[in-house]
């Protein structure tokens, strides 16, 4: 079998891994290796999810993706008032460097490649796992992995900021610039659609918002000195697989085009390999539905191979009970066995490209493209994301289009299956899981442990050396990896953040 088909189009005449990359950023695609079949988890303990992340590598996952609880995302210790009911909820608890111990104890960190979903706290969590790496004797330049890092879509539609925007910009940028110099083949930033699309955006508005929130990285990584083919080489990013089969793989196709031709003509990259839209997918978390939850399964795995088509470099794919609750073990293995059968039975591996000389998808990639790129330039013309961004325009745009959509599920327009059509109802006992109420009161206890045997004058010092540095223009990471070497917590580090930063106010438009 040839490796992909004849191209019979100008749109075509371009081989997958040439430039503008529509087809795929590699010359061989899956026929060289499959995707990184990586499923995320995260809940209660570090011990709780070390044991969870065990439990899939066994299975045949091959990277290890970290959720965290809402207190790690936003910069509190489980023991601070503010975290109560919170520790352990909807993602693992990690409040110093020997939680993160605990957290990939007996993993290889040479061979497994680890993803964290953390955004305002990112550069505070990859401190936490560079001191551990170092303290396991691995050299960190050969560390393979990715941090979310990603805030400035939390202002528009997730929620988890702490600071003044322009003061994440610069966390960001500091962790770009620090990972290029040591880390060259870890991501210090994967820029998420998932979640503007899990808020209610379209198709269009992912691309549009996704590359706009790049750009504004890209920028301001070029005015800290950065090369912008240093910088492409480093940025990844992470889109959602919702359930309109055609119009998700045309999206995939879309977003490289467009991405590449920015980096080329808007920055000026030379070099291929930066202007490569690397990313990672996730099935839609929104489309699940309680309601006859083993719909689900069928719902994931046709989303799961619209990513394979569309060219995805690593995916999760949901768990069918995650309507009710995080997954058990049980659920979540079979969500991985569904990438497994993806990649071993249907054989859509084999041909690179294989949706290539579609003309229904040449057409929606084009005019996939063409909308969002108006919807780019719009934006520019507004004086930018950020922009957009603190006067409320982009999260009106997607409170719009969410309205939308659910009216016309409401109205029975748009069919979803055993919730507004088919819908009798079929009573499931599903085992849910359920996160163990002792779990906030031993970290606390953990938490009080540490405060009374770590060496409180280097823990001082070295607040004190970040909170000064946070005043100048220093570049933040090893001001905050010697605080976490220090065992200085991660409440405490934020703390001094938000000292010298202050607290961003959303600005509510009526």
């Amino acid at each position: 079998m040839k490796n992909s088909y004849n191209p019979t189009s100008e749109f075509q005449k371009k081989m997958p891994g040439e430039f503008p990359f529509t087809r795929g950023i590699r010359r061989d695609m899956y026929r060289g290796r499959f995707w990184t079949m990586r499923q995320y988890a995260g809940f209660g303990s570090a011990s709780e999810s070390n044991e969870r992340y065990k439990y899939l590598l066994s299975k045949g996952q091959m990277g290890i993706s970290v959720a965290f609880d809402l207190p790690t995302q936003i910069g509190y210790d489980a023991d601070n008032d503010l975290s109560v009911g919170e520790v352990g909820r909807v993602g693992v608890s990690i409040s110093s460097i020997d939680d993160m111990d605990l957290l990939l104890k007996d993993i290889p960190l040479n061979k497994v490649s680890i993803s964290m979903t953390i955004n305002s706290t990112a550069a505070i969590l990859l401190c936490f796992y560079i001191a551990i790496a170092e303290k396991r004797g691995f050299e960190i330049s050969n560390l393979r992995g990715t941090i979310q890092n990603d805030v400035l879509k939390e202002y528009i539609a997730r929620g988890t900021y702490i600071y003044p925007l322009e003061n994440s910009l610069r966390l960001i940028s500091n962790t770009i610039s620090y990972c290029s110099k040591k880390m060259p083949k870890w991501n210090p930033i994967s820029i998420s659609g998932y979640h503007i699309r899990e808020a209610g955006s379209t198709a269009v508005q992912e691309i549009a918002f996704t590359l706009s929130n790049a750009i504004a990285y890209v920028q301001s990584s070029l005015d800290a000195g950065m090369n912008p083919d240093v910088i492409g080489k480093q940025i990844s990013f992470f889109m959602n697989v919702h359930n309109n089969f055609l119009e998700e793989i045309a999206k995939f196709r879309a977003s490289r085009t467009l991405w590449s031709k920015i980096m080329r003509e808007r920055f000026g990259s030379k070099n291929d390999e930066s202007c490569k839209f690397r990313f990672h997918a996730q099935t839609a978390g929104s489309s699940l539905v309680a309601q006859q939850p083993k719909n689900n399964i069928i719902r994931t795995s046709y989303q799961a191979l619209a990513a394979v088509l569309g060219g995805t470099q690593s995916l999760h794919t949901n768990s069918w009970d995650e309507a009710l609750s995080l997954p058990t073990e049980e659920t979540a293995s079979l969500a991985l066995r569904t990438q497994q059968i993806v990649a071993e039975e249907t054989n859509v591996s084999s041909t690179v490209d294989p949706c290539g000389g579609s003309h229904v998808l040449e057409k929606m990639t084009l005019e996939l493209e063409k909308s969002a790129l108006a919807l780019i330039e719009k934006i520019d013309s507004m004086g930018g994301i950020v922009a957009s961004i603190q006067n409320g325009w982009v999260q009106r745009e997607i409170q719009e289009s969410a309205f939308k959509f659910q009216k016309e599920i409401d109205d029975g327009i748009k069919k979803i299956v055993g919730l507004n059509c088919f819908n009798e109802n079929h009573d499931l006992d599903v085992p849910l899981t359920k996160i163990n109420p002792d779990i906030e009161k031993e970290q606390c206890e953990r938490l009080e442990t540490l405060r009374k045997t770590r060496n409180e004058t280097k823990v001082k010092n070295s607040l004190k050396s970040l909170s000064d540095s946070a005043k100048n223009d220093s570049n933040l990471m090893p001001y905050i990896l010697n605080a976490a070497k220090s065992h200085a917590t991660l409440g405490e580090i934020s703390d001094e953040l938000r000292n010298v930063f202050g607290l961003y106010k959303e600005q509510v438009v009526v």
